[in-house]
């Protein structure tokens, strides 16, 4: 990754313009306009071809043309279950193996030390350090790829533990920002399991607003004395290594702390009941005048520490999506006739042939199918260079969503109230299906996120020239602000007329996709139509609210998700062109039309519920590749059939 930072400091700061401007206090422009800036600096890192706004979401949204291959993964030929290398198929075996023998959890329900240590032995922690410091160095897609195989064949909580280690813990911050000798001293450590880690970066008092970081660093000698307290931090337990993100000298930075083996006067972990993340730990950190080697501080471009914080969550969001397309697998498998669909009869007939349970399978298919090629196509623009902000969240928000959906709204009401038994996969383990919609940013709030890095350089390109010309006038410099706004408002109604022309344009004449299965190819030419209004639809909602688009949230995360839907279409259709399996097509189909009635407030048709029926007995004939392998989930409290 390469680049200058082309915005940073040479352009004024959107965000504190618009925010000053509609009245906002100095205390929240300053603050939001660190964590814009600190954006603007993650920008930097990456050379100009790979920046959000050459992004494959961003120019179809603005460019007035899609290049449909760039929704489409690199590698077309990379299945959902390929596992390639021997570590990734040793790690899987190893699990279960420890589920088999009842020893995968130890008394308390907490991953057993020798289960980690027999992942370590197989190389599970080192799947993303380069092999000069002892790790596996797989590409971004197949550790995606294998996280998904993991949570559906081994175990969610320990393909959640590998995201952590690698991806928001330690080794994206010393792989990506340590220099040569923290290179060689941490990743050999963190590759081996010898220590695995985790990030603290959220506070009691600071979650999604990380200017609000108290936890301080001062430095004494050769050594940084800490204090503070950090909350909510996965693997924070005596002896593992963490990204301590605190404040030096007023300014953000991560400490790379390897933790004491017990509590002290200087540190102590802070334990509590968390719902979510039972077979882990989880829990607050806090620091009293502790030393740590002044060498381990990270040195991020700029001296903004949060720079460091941001890189690896693109990587995080993208696991969390991972994870989720293994997780609904497994929900999707506990409901075919191989488990509960068969065995559960009301009035004399298995519920597997009923329309209603029909439709939950292809839902759960078609969101399925959706998650793999989200995680498909971001870990392939990561691997290709891309920042990749816009579309990992895409992924995130929506695997989350549907990981969610499918344990509430098909799972649970599916097996009635033994979703609700102690031992059951739905009862046991609904806060773990809830919580990745908080994780790595709550859904909404990522929306809104979505949103500015969307409409950012539109704005500085009209909005903020005609904000200027309306201030002059307000100030009383009339031919200055007269001048302003011919000069400008010329030049967006000329960017308007294009647009409409775009959009009649796209009205008669979309691209298509040679061979494309017909179905596939109605959603691309809608998804296309789409694009091409969306982007008067953000514009004009700029247009209407002005400075007071800040405060309007709710339409912001409306518009995003608006965005959203239609780009998850896209790279959906492509990823089901691209496998040739009929029932990924169905299910591909079905998820599209789900889409494009929220996005045009159309009702479903008989027609849709004969498509989820059929998709529906395709499962039943266990025709759906993605759950192949997947094991019987065992029946509580059976009962005589007879």
């Amino acid at each position: 990754m390469s680049g200058d930072n082309k915005t940073s400091g040479q352009e004024p700061n959107l965000a504190e313009e618009v925010l000053r401007g509609s009245g906002k206090s100095e205390e929240e422009v300053r603050r939001t306009g660190k964590l814009d800036r600190a954006d603007d600096e993650v920008e930097g890192l990456f050379g100009d071809k790979f920046r959000t706004v050459n992004s494959p979401a961003h120019r179809a949204v603005w460019h007035n043309r899609v290049s449909l291959g760039a929704f489409a993964a690199d590698d077309l030929s990379f299945g959902t279950a390929r596992l390639d290398c021997p570590a990734m198929r040793e790690s899987v075996d190893s699990v279960q193996r420890h589920r088999r023998e009842g020893t995968l959890y130890d008394a308390n329900g907490k991953i057993t030390p020798t289960v980690l240590n027999d992942l370590a032995a197989a190389g599970y922690w080192g799947m993303l350090i380069p092999k000069e410091y002892g790790g596996q160095e797989r590409s971004v897609r197949s550790f995606m790829t294998f996280l998904t195989r993991m949570a559906s064949f081994g175990d969610p909580t320990i393909a959640g533990l590998a995201s952590v280690h690698g991806c928001i813990g330690a080794v994206d911050p010393v792989r990506t920002f340590g220099n040569d000798a923290q290179k060689k001293y941490f990743l050999p450590k963190l590759a081996s399991g010898e220590t695995i880690s985790g990030f603290a970066l959220t506070e009691p008092n600071a979650g999604s607003d990380l200017t609000a970081l108290r936890t301080t660093a001062k430095l004494d000698g050769d050594h940084y004395v800490v204090n503070g307290e950090k909350l909510f931090i996965t693997n924070a337990i005596h002896g593992r290594t963490v990204g301590l993100v605190c404040m030096i000298d007023q300014k953000p930075a991560v400490l790379i702390v390897e933790l004491p083996q017990s509590d002290s006067e200087n540190f102590e972990v802070l334990r509590y009941g968390l719902h979510p993340l039972k077979h882990t730990y989880n829990n607050g950190l806090r620091f009293t005048n502790f030393r740590v080697p002044k060498e381990n501080l990270l040195e991020a471009p700029g001296g903004n520490g949060l720079l460091i914080a941001y890189h690896g969550l693109n990587y995080g969001r993208v696991a969390l999506c991972a994870n989720a397309a293994g997780v609904m697998r497994v929900l999707l498998r506990s409901i075919t006739p191989e488990s509960w669909g068969k065995f559960r009869r009301t009035y004399g007939e298995s519920i597997e042939k009923r329309e209603l349970v029909l439709k939950r399978m292809a839902r759960n298919a078609a969101l399925i199918v959706g998650a793999d090629a989200l995680v498909h196509w971001c870990s392939s623009l990561l691997d290709q260079g891309y920042r990749g902000e816009l579309e990992c969240i895409i992924a995130k928000i929506f695997g989350s969503e549907a990981q969610k959906e499918v344990a509430l709204e098909i799972a649970m009401k599916t097996h009635g109230g033994r979703s609700l038994l102690e031992g059951h996969i739905v009862g046991d383990n609904i806060p773990e299906y809830l919580a990745p919609c908080i994780y790595e940013g709550e859904g909404d709030m990522l929306s809104m996120a979505f949103f500015k890095g969307l409409a950012k350089e539109h704005g500085f390109s009209y909005m903020l020239p005609l904000g200027g010309a309306s201030s002059a006038l307000k100030k009383g410099k009339y031919l200055a602000g007269l001048l302003g706004f011919v000069r400008h408002g010329f030049s967006y109604a000329c960017w308007n007329l294009g647009q409409r022309l775009n959009v009649l344009k796209n009205a008669f004449a979309t691209k298509s996709v040679h061979g494309m299965d017909s179905r596939l190819q109605t959603h691309v030419a809608f998804a296309q139509r789409m694009l091409a209004r969306l982007p008067l639809e953000v514009s004009g909602a700029m247009v209407k609210h002005q400075l007071k688009l800040a405060d309007r949230q709710c339409r912001l995360a409306h518009l995003s998700r608006r965005v959203q839907d239609t780009i998850i279409m896209l790279v959906t259709c492509l990823h089901a062109d691209s496998t040739d399996d009929l029932v990924t097509i169905a299910a591909a189909d079905i998820l599209c039309q789900d889409l494009t009635r929220g996005l045009t407030g159309a009702h479903p048709s008989d027609k849709y519920f004969r498509d989820c029926a059929e998709l529906g007995k395709m499962i039943v004939e266990g025709r759906m590749a993605q759950l192949d392998g997947l094991p019987e989930i065992p029946i509580q409290q059976p009962y005589d059939q007879d």
